[in-house]
């Protein structure tokens, strides 16, 4: 049986002189009152109704960390459930308009189903849009990107060193994806990020170089156990490090 004092944290050694930010990205809860329709920046409430999904998304969570939040009250409510669940509720956590959802203008309130079949099939975008194609009266993707970039920068430089809780959106999560695979939002968009998953991004900073490493996307501890912790095994610069830090 797992300690819930003692929880499970994907562990990743830091090299001596590298100062790692690790960003914890937590997708929303679903959204069940949008009738089958495109939401965007909407401010509509999602469903925290699965106390198990929590328990399990609050077992992998670092304690010691800095939360930040979307301005959309589905981030709150997700960030509210993972407390309730067991995990210990912070002092605070920030509001951030710019992780928002991408503003799909007046796309938002059109029927999901209908609107991608109105539209041709866009090869390698998996999204509303290419990235440069702003809805009407809203916004692109690479204005979300533009946005999100700006702000994680920002946090980098004022908790470097620090755990990042981030709850957020899908398209939030998408863009500091590809941010993290080096500038590339194209990229980003390739990847699924389902309600409640956790995304594991470290920045990393060494005597003026930065760059970025994907511990983990998309992933999603209610269908696993604490019990297997052990499957992480160090290999290359970790065996030479003692100090591992999550």
């Amino acid at each position: 049986m797992s300690n819930p004092d003692k929880p499970f944290v994907l562990q990743h050694a830091v090299p001596t002189g590298v100062v790692a930010t690790r960003w914890w990205w937590v997708r929303h809860a679903p959204v069940r009152e949008d009738n089958g329709c495109i939401y965007g920046q909407k401010d509509l409430a999602c469903d925290t109704s699965d106390r198990e999904v929590f328990e399990a998304v609050a077992k992998i969570l670092p304690r010691d960390a800095v939360w930040f939040s979307s301005n959309l009250k589905r981030t709150h409510q997700t960030a509210d459930a993972i407390w309730a669940a067991g995990f210990p509720k912070p002092a605070t956590m920030q509001q951030e308009a710019a992780l928002a959802e991408q503003n799909l203008g007046e796309w938002q309130g059109l029927n999901r189903a209908a609107f991608f079949a109105s539209r041709p099939i866009e090869v390698g975008s998996y999204w509303f849009a290419p990235i440069d194609d702003p809805a009407p009266g809203g916004e692109s993707f690479m204005d979300l990107y533009n946005r999100v970039r700006g702000v994680i920068e920002r946090i980098n430089n004022e908790h470097a060193g620090k755990d990042i809780i981030a709850v957020a959106h899908g398209g939030t999560i998408k863009a500091a994806v590809g941010l993290a695979l080096g500038n590339q939002p194209e990229r980003g968009l390739a990847f699924t990020i389902d309600n409640c998953s956790v995304t594991r991004l470290d920045h990393l900073t060494s005597d003026g170089h930065s760059g970025w490493r994907i511990p983990m996307v998309n992933q999603q501890p209610w269908m696993a156990d604490a019990a297997h912790n052990a499957m992480h095994q160090p290999a290359g610069p970790e065996i030479a490090t003692a100090s591992k830090l999550a």
